[in-house]
Formats: C-alpha cells, sequence, structure tokens
C-alpha cells in the first residue's frame, strides 16, 4: 500500500520529491474552446455548459434571497455553530496581518511610503457537488472582506436540480458575500475573466478546482486578463517523524489527505526504525477499513504514497525543504527547534496534536496554499494576497539637490541623458 525508501541515495531524492505531473497539452485543446465561447457568447455559452457538464437547466444564474432564504431554514444549528466558531478564528488570525505602513524618511527632504490598497474586484471559485468546500468560502471571503475589497463575487457549480448547496450558501451569507453564480468548471473562470451579461469581469481569481480549472485560471492569466491566487495541484502533505510520533496519528494524518485526490502527493519522512513503519502500516490497513466514502480515491492515492528512513533529523529535513509540501507535519521532539528550520512549507503543523484538519478548518491559519512544490516561491492566502502596495515620495528642493549628483552619475552610465536632465533642470539657478 506505501512504498518504502531506505538511506536513499541523494540521486533518488529527486525521484521521491517527483509530483505526477499530468499532461496538459489535451486537456488544454479542451479548455479554450469553452473559454472562447463564453467569452463569445457570455450567459448563452454559460447555460449551455451547464447543461452538458452538470446536468440541469438553470433559468438564473444568480443566486436569488430566496435561496440564501432556503439555505439557513436546511442546514442544522451545530453546523451553523461551526461556521460561526470557525469565521471568528480565521477573522482572528487574519485581521493581526494588518498594519499601517510608516512615512520613512530615507535622508533630509526625502520622504516614501507604501499605500495599500485592496483590490477592487474579486472573483472567487468554490468547487460544489457531493462536497461543497464551504470552508473554502471563509479561507477566501473572511480575508476578501477584511482587506476592503468593494466587489467580491463567487461562482460554484449546481447539482442536478439547478441548486447551489446550502452550506455554501449560508457560508457565504455569513462571510458577506451576496453576488453568487450558479456556474462551475473552466466556463466560470472564463466568466470571471471576461464578463458576460449576467456575470461581471474580476481583477484576480481565487479558488481551487479540478483539472480543467486549474488549466482555465492558468490560461486567462497568461493573457492578462486576470491575475490568480498561484498554481493549483492536488493535496500534499509531509510529516518529518521520530519516535515522538505515534504510529496511529501518522496514519490518520495520511489517510486524511488521501481523501482529498488520488494523485495527492503524501510522505513520511522519518529516523525511525522498521518496527516503527509497521505500527503505520497496520493502523492504515485499520483505519481504512472504517472509512465509509472515497475508500477508491484512498486506495489509489496512498498507493503513491512513500515513507522514506534516514538516519538524521538533518537529512529528513533536508529532503522536506526540497520537497516543499503544501502541508508540513513536524512530528518529533523539540517540534519547534526544527520548525525554525524550514525554508520551503505552505503551512507547518508542529507536534502530536496539530493535525492538518485543525488548519484546514479552525485554528485560523488560511488553508489556501501552493502545491506542486510552488511553496520554494509562494506564499498561502493572506491579507496581502487581496491588497496591492503603492509606493509614493515626497522630494524637497534641498532633498533633490542632495540626490542629484548620484543620480546624474548612475543615469549617465546607463546612457540616459534625459533622466540626468529631468533632476538638472529642476535644480538651475534654484540655488
Amino acid at each position: 500500500m506505501i512504498q518504502v525508501y531506505t538511506h536513499p541515495t541523494y540521486e533518488t531524492w529527486k525521484s521521491i520529491s517527483n509530483r505526477n505531473y499530468q499532461d496538459i497539452s489535451k486537456l488544454k485543446n479542451l479548455v479554450i474552446p469553452i473559454i472562447e465561447n463564453v467569452k463569445n457568447y457570455g450567459d448563452v455559452a454559460l447555460k449551455a455548459y451547464t447543461r452538458k457538464y452538470d446536468h440541469t437547466d438553470v433559468q438564473s444564474i444568480q443566486v436569488t434571497k430566496e435561496d440564501f432564504d432556503q439555505a439557513d431554514i436546511k442546514i442544522s444549528n451545530c453546523l451553523k455553530k461551526s461556521i460561526e466558531i470557525a469565521y471568528h478564528n480565521i477573522k482572528h488570525f487574519h485581521q493581526e496581518q494588518i498594519h499601517e505602513e510608516p512615512i520613512i524618511e530615507i535622508s533630509k527632504g526625502v520622504s516614501c511610503w507604501r499605500k495599500i490598497t485592496p483590490i477592487e474586484k474579486i472573483g472567487f471559485y468554490v468547487p460544489g457537488g457531493s462536497a461543497p468546500l464551504l470552508s473554502t468560502v471563509l479561507m477566501l471571503g473572511i480575508p476578501g472582506k477584511l482587506s476592503g475589497c468593494k466587489n467580491i463575487i463567487l461562482c460554484t457549480p449546481p447539482n442536478k436540480n439547478g441548486e447551489i448547496h446550502p452550506s455554501i450558501l449560508y457560508a457565504a451569507k455569513y462571510v458577506g458575500i451576496s453576488q453568487i453564480y450558479k456556474v462551475g468548471g473552466a466556463q466560470a473562470i472564463a466568466a470571471m475573466a471576461y464578463g458576460t451579461e449576467s456575470i461581471p469581469s474580476v481583477y484576480k481569481i481565487f479558488g481551487p478546482g479540478n483539472s480543467y480549472v486549474t488549466i482555465a485560471k492558468q490560461i486567462v492569466s497568461q493573457k492578462g486578463m486576470v491575475s490568480i491566487d498561484m498554481p493549483a495541484g492536488p493535496s500534499e502533505v509531509a510529516i518529518m517523524a521520530d519516535n515522538n510520533a505515534t504510529p496511529k496519528y501518522v496514519a490518520a494524518d495520511l489517510l486524511s489527505q488521501s481523501e482529498h485526490d488520488p494523485e495527492s502527493y503524501i510522505i513520511v519522512v522519518t529516523t525511525n526504525n522498521q518496527s516503527w513503519i509497521k505500527e503505520v502500516k497496520n493502523e492504515l490497513k485499520k483505519q481504512f477499513l472504517d472509512i465509509y466514502n472515497k475508500k477508491n480515491i484512498v486506495e489509489k492515492s496512498l498507493r503513491k504514497s512513500k515513507i522514506v528512513v534516514f538516519s538524521s533529523l538533518n537529512e529528513c529535513l533536508n529532503l522536506i525543504n526540497k520537497i516543499a509540501p503544501e502541508h508540513l507535519i513536524i512530528n518529533c521532539k523539540n517540534a519547534s527547534y526544527w520548525g525554525d528550520k524550514v525554508i520551503n512549507a505552505g503551512s507547518v503543523f508542529l507536534g502530536n496534536y496539530s493535525p492538518v484538519s485543525a488548519g484546514d478548518y479552525a485554528s485560523g491559519t488560511n488553508h489556501v496554499l501552493p502545491t506542486y512544490g510552488y511553496a520554494k516561491f509562494y506564499s498561502g492566502v493572506s491579507i496581502d494576497s487581496f491588497v496591492k502596495k503603492i509606493t509614493f515620495q515626497k522630494i524637497s528642493k534641498k532633498g533633490l539637490k542632495s540626490l542629484s549628483k548620484c543620480i546624474s552619475i548612475l543615469s549617465s552610465e546607463e546612457g540616459l541623458l534625459a533622466h540626468k536632465k529631468s533632476i538638472n533642470i529642476r535644480l538651475k539657478n534654484e540655488f
């Protein structure tokens, strides 16, 4: 069920850290016509694709007040309470990321600062269907609202009855998002990029999705029409474990990530012996029997999963920094010490009682994170994802004079004499 590598050579590290990259050329050929049709035919194309892929006819693409009212009735009080708790924890964590930036006096008469400005128009994509990702509504909606984004829309696919799952509608209303559209897939991304009669275009698109959604996001961003949060792929977890790690907890964490996608990337990097590994495997088999849904997905995912054995935790961490996993659990003695040495990871979970599931829902951190090793140069979603930072400067005559010689020399070296003149013309006869 799970592959084991014992003291692999450095050359083997590459194959261990490689993800199963999907050949997207065929998918691109399917997605590009969808994008073009939505661009050219708007709502007509959206309704046709909804009929084709979601097997339903929608009269009104936009969710109505009656839809929101029905959602409020349909979901249980305990779910409402859980949404409330998660909302407050996520809001608390993200609110602390908001800071006013100071005006910096670079030198006498030269002041520079940055103005933080929310992106005006934001679009969220939230997968629906049998497993509605209401947590993603919270993870995107809360920082989006806190950042001050004025126009936020949300697209999510309808079920066969042409309805949006009530938990998505309730979470959106709780966060303060009222513009929701019954459209999914690549067509939803195209609609948010180009706009249709019903759906306004946006400046930046956020949210996970299947391969078609991911490719559509990349295509519209490459065309310069819209920005996206980050490239996305299947869920990932890496666990760094010594004898402090409880096998049943490790197995539970492996299973929790494997149920996301058959292509999930799952790895344990450990200094423990074969006896400990055997316990983990036994726990996997035992806990697998208790999974009532998604057994097929879990089984496929676990077949590709790995346990790698090293002599030292330093070696373990070196491999992890090469992998740059979306989620990293450090389940070792002195977990905080090893956490400080992490360079590449989306989000880090320290100790026996910090499972990824906590971060996925309610501890407060954001679960929209970089996959495929993109954690080497991407961060997860935060307040910063929803704002632009515009630089300002104010320079007095004396301040400009103090900079003039430096600018003159540098601009002359680059052969940009008009730059030099733009300084000198201001200083002539001024002092």
